[in-house]
C-alpha cells in the first residue's frame, strides 16, 4: 500500500484507510469509557457495583478483535435514507465517517468518530437491511453493494454488485462463497457477513410472537437463532434487560461450541443452559444420578404425567371436618366446618397454583371472621384481618387443610408407592405404563434417590404446580426435535409471558420420545399457533453429501422436503467397503487422508466403537480431541460419539461403520435418524468406511 493518501483511483487503499480510521475511532470510544470517573456517582454501594459492572461490560463489548473484520460490507444508496429510518437505527445518523450521506459501512457493531458521526453501522440497524435483502429484482434503492474479503483482520479484496444498473446481470458472489466455505477451526463463528435473505427475514421478525424454524442440515438454523437473539437485544434492549434471554442447547459440548457467537457480536449478557440445567434443583436434592430405560423415559416424558402430578398434589388438600375458633381478647369467633369447606372448594375450583391457594386460605378465613365482627357491631380494618390471618388457630387450620408439599417428595412418592400412583393415574396411564415408571427399589429419601433426567422434569412440573416459574423475555430452544412433551412444558414455563425461537429438524429427532410434528411440540410448549418457517437451502453440507443422506428421509421423516445445497465437493465424498478385520486400519488411513486438508476433522462413530477407535488413534500417534475441545494447529481431529454429533460441524468427516450407528439405538427409526445426523456434519468432505453391509436405504 503506497504511503501517500489514497485517491479515487485506488479504491482498495481508500477502503483500507477507512478501516484504519474506524479502528482508531473504536479505540477512542473504548478509551472514553475507560476514562469515566465513577466516584460519587452512585447513591449507594449496590448501585455503584451495578454501574461498575455495566461499564466493565461496555468496555468488553468495545474490544477490537484483531482477527475479526470491523466491517464486511458497504452500501451506496441512490438517495439518502429518510430521517425516520435513521432515527430507527438506535440514533445512528445517515452518514459514514466523513463520506457522502448515501454511503454506509456495515459491520458487527456501531462505531462513530469524535464528532459522533457513524463510521460503521451495526448490521442490525434498519439502514443495513438491504445488505441482506436487496437484489437485482428488488434493489431497495441501492446503487452499489460491496463485499469485502479479509485475511485475519486485514482487508484484502472487494467485490461489487451494481443492483440498480440494468446492464449488469445477476451474479454469484465469490467472496460470499469463499466465506461460507472457509475452514472451520475452533468454536462456531457468526455468519453476520453471509446471512441470506430467507435467514434475515427470520432474524428480524418482531419480539411479539414465537417462531419455529424447521431447518435441514447445514441451513444455518442455529446461527439464525443466535443472530435473532442479537437482533432482539438491539431492537428491544431495555425490555430484554429487565426480563432476560436464554439459549437452551442439547448438551454442554454444543453450548461450548456456540458460546463465542454472541460475544463476537457484542452481546455478553445472554445465559446458556441445557434443559437438565434448568430442572436440576440441588437445594431439593434433585440431581440426576441415574438413568431410565427407553420405555420408562418415554412414559415419564408424556404430557399425561402433568395430569397425574396435578391430581397427586391436590390429594394433599383435606376437607375440613372441624370448625376454626379464633380467640381475640374476650371474644371467640367461630367459622364452622361447612364454611371452611366452601372456601376450600372455591379455591380448588379456581384451579390456581397450590402455593397461591395455600397463601390465600388464611386471608379468606380471616375475611369470614371479619364479617362476623362487623355483624357484631365492630369496625375491624386491614390490620385486624392480617392479625387474624396470623392467629395460631387459623395457622393450625391451614396446615391441616392445605399442608405444604415438597415437589421432590411428591414425585418420590409417586414413583415409589404403587397404590398412590394407581390412585392418581387411574384413567390416565394403563397398568403396564404405571409398572414401567415405578422404581423397582424405592429410595429411602430425596437425597439418596437415583433421579433420572426425566424425573427432574417431573419435579420441575410439580414445583410449578406449587409456585409459578419466573418467565424470561425470550428463549432460544435449539435441537428442539429431541425434547419430550414434558421437557417442552419445562421450557415453556420459562417463556410463558415472553416469546421463543424454536430451532430443529424433525428428521434429526433421535430420542424415542421425540414429538411427531412441530404443531404438536408447540402445543406442549404453550405456543400453539406460532409460525413455522422452513429452511431448505443448505450452505454447509456439500450437495453430494446431502443427497446421499437424504436417501434416509422417506424412512425417518416422510413429510419433509428434501434439502438442497449451494455447495459442491467434487472428489471429497466417498463410501468405502472394507474387510471387517481391516476396519480400524481403514478408518485410521482415512483420518490421515483427511488431515492432509486444511481445517477440522471429525471421526464420528457409534458410541460402542469409540473406545476401540481411541486406542487405534493412540497407537497410530494421532492426537485426538473430545467434542467441545478447541482445535489447534497441532490437534485438529476430534473423536465424536454419534450421540454427541448433533449440532456440530467439521470440515472433513470420517464416518465409521454406519450399521453400528443404527444398531446403537433402541429402534430402527431412531437409529436411521442418528445416522442421518452423522452423515450431515461435513462441510467440505465425507468418507464413509464400513465393514458390515450398509443400511438398506443407503445401499440402494
Amino acid at each position: 500500500m503506497p504511503s501517500h493518501a489514497p485517491d479515487q483511483l485506488d479504491p482498495l487503499a481508500r477502503e483500507r484507510a477507512h478501516l484504519t480510521a474506524s479502528r482508531a475511532a473504536l479505540r477512542a470510544m473504548r478509551a472514553d469509557v475507560e476514562a469515566l470517573d465513577l466516584r460519587d456517582v452512585a447513591a449507594n454501594w449496590v448501585n455503584a457495583e451495578a454501574l461498575h459492572h455495566q461499564v466493565s461490560e461496555r468496555i468488553k463489548a468495545l474490544a477490537d478483535l484483531a482477527d475479526t473484520p470491523l466491517f464486511f460490507g458497504r452500501l451506496d444508496y441512490l438517495h439518502a435514507p429518510g430521517a425516520a429510518i435513521a432515527e430507527g437505527a438506535a440514533g445512528e445518523l445517515p452518514a459514514a465517517g466523513g463520506g457522502s450521506t448515501d454511503t454506509f459501512y456495515i459491520g458487527r457493531r456501531h462505531v462513530h468518530d469524535a464528532d459522533g458521526d457513524p463510521m460503521v453501522i451495526d448490521w442490525r440497524a434498519p439502514v443495513s437491511q438491504p445488505f441482506y435483502q436487496a437484489s437485482k429484482k428488488a434493489p431497495m434503492d441501492i446503487g452499489l453493494r460491496r463485499r469485502f474479503g479479509y485475511t485475519g483482520g486485514e482487508l484484502t479484496a472487494y467485490e461489487d454488485e451494481r443492483l440498480s444498473d440494468p446492464s449488469e446481470g445477476e451474479q454469484t458472489s465469490k467472496l460470499l462463497q469463499s466465506e461460507i466455505e472457509r475452514p472451520r477451526v475452533g468454536p462456531m463463528r457468526d455468519i453476520v457477513a453471509t446471512i441470506q435473505p430467507e435467514q434475515d427475514e427470520i432474524v428480524r421478525q418482531g419480539i411479539g410472537g414465537t417462531i419455529c424454524v424447521q431447518g435441514a442440515p447445514g441451513t444455518g438454523k442455529t446461527a439464525v437463532g443466535l443472530h435473532r437473539v442479537a437482533y432482539l437485544l438491539y431492537a428491544h434492549r431495555e425490555r430484554l434487560a429487565r426480563s432476560g434471554t436464554l439459549v437452551i442447547g442439547p448438551n454442554r459440548s454444543f453450548l461450548h461450541y456456540i458460546e463465542q457467537v454472541l460475544p463476537a457480536l457484542g452481546e455478553l449478557q445472554v445465559a446458556q443452559a441445557t434443559v437438565e440445567d434448568l430442572v436440576t434443583r440441588p437445594s431439593l436434592g434433585a440431581v440426576a444420578r441415574g438413568a431410565d430405560s427407553a420405555d420408562a423415559a418415554r412414559v415419564k416424558g408424556d404430557a399425561r404425567l402433568a395430569e397425574v402430578l396435578r391430581r397427586a398434589l391436590r390429594s394433599y388438600v383435606t376437607r375440613p371436618t372441624e370448625p376454626c375458633v379464633v380467640v381475640r381478647g374476650s371474644r371467640r369467633w367461630r367459622v364452622p366446618a361447612y364454611e371452611l369447606e366452601e372456601i376450600v372448594e372455591e379455591l380448588l375450583t379456581r384451579d390456581i397454583r397450590y402455593g397461591a391457594a395455600r397463601e390465600a386460605l388464611p386471608r379468606r378465613i380471616a375475611h369470614t371472621v371479619l364479617v362476623r365482627m362487623e355483624q357484631a357491631g365492630e369496625a375491624p380494618d386491614d390490620r385486624v384481618q392480617d392479625s387474624v390471618a396470623r392467629n395460631p388457630a387459623v395457622k393450625a387450620a391451614v396446615k391441616a387443610i392445605w399442608p405444604p408439599v415438597d415437589p421432590a417428595k411428591l414425585v418420590l412418592r409417586l414413583l415409589s408407592d404403587a397404590d398412590f400412583l394407581a390412585e392418581h393415574a387411574d384413567g390416565v396411564l394403563d397398568a403396564d405404563e404405571q409398572k414401567t415408571v415405578l422404581w423397582a427399589k424405592p429410595a429411602r429419601g430425596v437425597k439418596s434417590a437415583k433421579w433420572s433426567p426425566a424425573d427432574l422434569v417431573l419435579i420441575d412440573e410439580a414445583a410449578d404446580l406449587i409456585e409459578r416459574t419466573p418467565s424470561l423475555g425470550h428463549v432460544v430452544l435449539d435441537e428442539a426435535q429431541d425434547l419430550s412433551p414434558m421437557q417442552y412444558r419445562a421450557v415453556g414455563r420459562r417463556c410463558s409471558t415472553g416469546s421463543a425461537t424454536v430451532l430443529g429438524d424433525i428428521a434429526q429427532g433421535t430420542t424415542p420420545w421425540a414429538t411427531a410434528s412441530w404443531e404438536e411440540a408447540l402445543i406442549h410448549l404453550g405456543k400453539e399457533g406460532a409460525g413455522i418457517e422452513e429452511l431448505t437451502q443448505g450452505f454447509r453440507v456439500p450437495r453430494e453429501v446431502i443427497a446421499y443422506a437424504s436417501r434416509l428421509l422417506p424412512a425417518i421423516a416422510p413429510g419433509l422436503s428434501e434439502a438442497t445445497s449451494i455447495r459442491e465437493a467434487a472428489g471429497d465424498f466417498s463410501v468405502r467397503a472394507v474387510d471387517p478385520a481391516e476396519l480400524d486400519a481403514a478408518v485410521i488411513a482415512a483420518c490421515h487422508e483427511a488431515l492432509r486438508h486444511e481445517g477440522s476433522i471429525g471421526l464420528i462413530a457409534a458410541d460402542a466403537r469409540v473406545p476401540a477407535l481411541a486406542q487405534a488413534l493412540d497407537a497410530a500417534g494421532l492426537p485426538r480431541l473430545t467434542p467441545g475441545e478447541e482445535t489447534s494447529a497441532e490437534s485438529r481431529l476430534t473423536l465424536v460419539p454419534a450421540t454427541l454429533a448433533k449440532g456440530l460441524e467439521y470440515d472433513y468427516v470420517v464416518l465409521d461403520e454406519p450399521a453400528a450407528v443404527v444398531d446403537g439405538e433402541p429402534d430402527e427409526r431412531t437409529g436411521l435418524r442418528r445416522l442421518y445426523v452423522a452423515l450431515t456434519r461435513a462441510v467440505s468432505g465425507l468418507t464413509v468406511i464400513h465393514g458390515a453391509p450398509l443400511p438398506e436405504r443407503l445401499a440402494a
